[in-house]
């Protein structure tokens, strides 16, 4: 097979197109000829040494395609659709995927949409579902509200009932949040944000918001912060800015008895009840139509490293995905 291989860490120049060994799926496993694969932040965390990995590798953990083979155990049949949000080397025209961590594609579902929605969607789903349960009169502030995982976030909070407010780094963007159905969409290109976004963010909500859902980090976290009402609920979710630096736990008894998290996907997946879950509302929100999902750069697997570019340079306003 063919695949994109990082031989070492770095920026997006280390992502080569080559000829890569065939996987072979073991007990519990599924072969898997791959349709596309979802590109995310944490590819490029992995590639550029963020998140420790082993060299070289072929990055990727999300994707869709048909099975081709089937391990001992594994509870699926050749031909098979099936989405994945955890599967390594995902860049690649085949792929391992654990049984335990595949997803069915309802028909109705097209491969791309379904290579598209599963860590952004469960992501999205586990913020408002599970982290803070949002509910008929919350008021959540979100950052990035253009970004793949914002436009999501936005649809499922208010298909129950809360008002969002987001940010979004442009203007050009912005249209892009209000037809996900945003209330409020703050434009922070130009502001001061620890001292901008919480006068214009009270402005709308006087008390602060119920909620903040920081996937931005570093650049963010401080003004988003500062948003909140008494006893509300920072939850910082990315770093697309980078990692916040330590402070001191005793700003949140400052700010009104704060409560902050860092919540990632494993967790809100402990089984298959929980993940089978998940992806039944997000799926069956796909098919009536309740929930979209936007493809904003569609390239073939040999161009990872402009996708990997343009993720990084903040030019995607929705879901990037590499074809097969």
């Amino acid at each position: 097979m063919r695949a994109v291989l990082a031989r070492e860490s770095g920026g997006p120049e280390v992502l080569e197109w080559t000829e890569a060994e065939d996987p072979r799926p073991g007990p519990g496993e599924l072969l898997v000829r791959v349709h596309a694969a979802g590109v995310n932040y944490i590819d490029t965390y992995r590639r550029s040494g963020v998140y420790p990995m082993p060299f070289p590798h072929v990055p990727g953990v999300e994707g869709s395609g048909e099975v081709l083979e089937v391990g001992d155990g594994a509870p699926f049949a050749v031909g098979e659709r099936v989405a994945w949000f955890s599967a390594r080397g995902s860049y690649a025209e085949l792929a391992v995927v654990p049984a335990a961590e595949a997803l069915r594609v309802p028909a109705g579902v097209d491969l791309d949409t379904a290579a598209a929605l599963p860590l952004q969607g469960l992501t999205a789903h586990y913020l408002v579902r599970s982290t803070f349960p949002v509910e008929a009169g919350t008021t959540i502030l979100l950052t990035a509200g253009a970004g793949g995982v914002g436009q999501l976030v936005i649809q499922l909070a208010k298909a129950r009932g809360a008002t969002v407010i987001t940010t979004v780094g442009s203007a050009r963007k912005a249209s892009l949040a209000r037809d996900a159905g945003a209330d409020h969409v703050l434009v922070t290109e130009g502001m001061d944000l620890p001292e901008d976004l919480p006068a214009a963010v009270r402005a709308l909500a006087p008390r602060g918001v119920d909620v903040s859902f920081d996937g931005v980090g570093r650049d963010t976290f401080d003004a988003t912060l500062a948003c909140l009402r008494p006893r509300g609920m920072q939850v910082l979710f990315g770093g697309a800015s980078g990692q916040v630096p330590p402070f001191d736990l005793q700003r949140l008894n400052a700010l009104g008895s704060l409560y902050v998290t860092r919540p990632s996907l494993g967790h809100y997946v402990a089984d298959r009840a929980e993940l089978d879950w998940r992806a039944d509302e997000l799926f069956g929100m796909l098919r009536t139509g309740a929930l979209r999902v936007r493809i904003s750069l569609r390239e073939g697997l040999a161009a990872a490293r402009s996708a990997h570019e343009a993720l990084e340079g903040r030019a995607t306003t929705g879901k990037v995905i590499l074809t097969a």
